[in-house]
């Protein structure tokens, strides 16, 4: 799987997390929990690195709760995000446009 994908699930999950849980250097349990789901959701993809962003996605691999808290984390992280690590935040994009592309394609 993709590691900047999950490397850009983690950074918003611990931009989220230091803000609305004042959690420091460290993510709060309920975060933590969040974010080994994202990763264990991303690992098991069955697009692997072909696969679109979650966002865009036609499956949707996480239970419903988990997917309401990442829709959360993400709202608010996603803004955020291009601030704290502009470059990581522009791949990121230039990235989701490129897959967005080809998988509406095919």
């Amino acid at each position: 799987m993709n590691e900047k994908e999950k490397d850009v699930v983690t950074k918003m999950i611990t931009i989220y997390c230091r803000s609305k849980h004042k959690s420091g250097n460290q993510l709060c349990n309920e975060c933590e929990v969040l974010d080994t789901y994202a990763l264990q959701r991303l690992e098991r993809c069955q697009f692997g690195e072909e696969k679109p962003t979650c966002g865009s996605c036609t499956i949707h691999c996480y239970k419903k709760d988990m997917r309401e808290k990442i829709k959360i984390v993400m709202r608010y992280a996603g803004p955020r995000l291009f601030f704290i690590h502009p470059i990581v935040t522009i791949k990121h994009m230039i990235r989701e446009r490129k897959l967005k592309r080809e998988f509406s394609a095919n």
